[in-house]
């Protein structure tokens, strides 16, 4: 006689054990922590992903160190490093975004979204987790950047709140510019918008006040270098580790991460929802 087993999915997502219904919060949260899991596996195990979000700002770190930190520090007055490892940080989160959201294409390409969207799973578990797992691939990110800012010199000058808080910028302009990435990433069946996107990252930071001081750019670039969404974040973490004002680069940036939320949220949920039933 065959003993009929226990269907995989319920092993992997528990949704009806002691009658607890799919759609209850606590299936929300069981399910969320599967799926993280799932994604942080398959990051760490994707070296497109792990270059992108942690090789190349490392490397572009010790590179502009090596190659401009002296003039940038002797025009600056302080150590290039105060402003070169916030930059590289949130070039590493924008560049780790991208690569999710191309993971992400790839995974609705082979339909296994939909696979999801038929299981006994919490509908938001699959958005919610990918935001889950976006903060903490931010936190870790921001982390090896500044460790590998801190062999090199950089130190935090203002205490261990300002270090806090310099570690939550990242992840609030991080979770934003995910947000609009995952949106266009939905929409859109073409990697070379989000190629594009990429391409607007790097102008992004060549285009900011970590790259180069502002004084040193043309006066018809300086507004627009001075308040651009990189320059504004970057700003503000130079002034919680070195010192100075940071309430207005904060402000900015607080204003540019929400505006993107605000804009882009919606239409990331509704195109995750329509890559998840096609």
């Amino acid at each position: 006689m065959i003993t009929p087993t226990r269907p995989a999915t319920d092993a992997t997502f528990p949704t009806r054990r002691g009658g607890t219904s799919e759609t209850s919060a606590r299936s929300l949260i069981g399910h969320t922590l599967v799926q993280v899991q799932r994604l942080l596996l398959r990051w760490t195990r994707d070296p497109m992903t792990l270059m992108q979000a942690l090789l190349f700002p490392a490397l572009l770190l010790v590179m502009l160190n090596t190659v401009l930190g002296r003039q940038i520090s002797a025009f600056a007055g302080h150590s290039a490093l105060y402003g070169t490892v916030p930059m590289t940080a949130l070039v590493g989160v924008m560049s780790g975004s991208v690569a999710g959201a191309v993971t992400m294409g790839r995974e609705r390409d082979a339909g296994l979204l939909a696979r999801f969207w038929v299981l006994p799973v919490h509908r938001a578990s699959g958005l919610v987790s990918r935001i889950v797992a976006e903060a903490v691939r931010i936190l870790a990110c921001t982390v090896v950047i500044v460790g590998v800012g801190y062999v090199m010199g950089f130190r935090f000058d203002q205490g261990v709140h300002a270090a806090l808080a310099f570690l939550a910028i990242p992840l609030m302009y991080g979770l934003a510019f995910a947000t609009m990435v995952t949106a266009v990433a939905l929409f859109t069946a073409k990697a070379t918008l989000v190629e594009a996107i990429s391409l607007g990252s790097s102008l992004l930071m060549f285009f900011s006040t970590g790259f180069v001081p502002l004084a040193a750019y043309p006066p018809w670039a300086s507004p627009i270098v001075a308040h651009q969404p990189l320059t504004c974040a970057t700003d503000a973490m130079r002034a919680l580790a070195l010192g100075g004002d940071v309430s207005g680069p904060l402000i900015a940036t607080t204003a540019w991460s929400v505006g993107a939320i605000v804009v882009f949220a919606v239409p990331a949920a509704i195109g995750y929802r329509r890559a998840s039933r096609r």
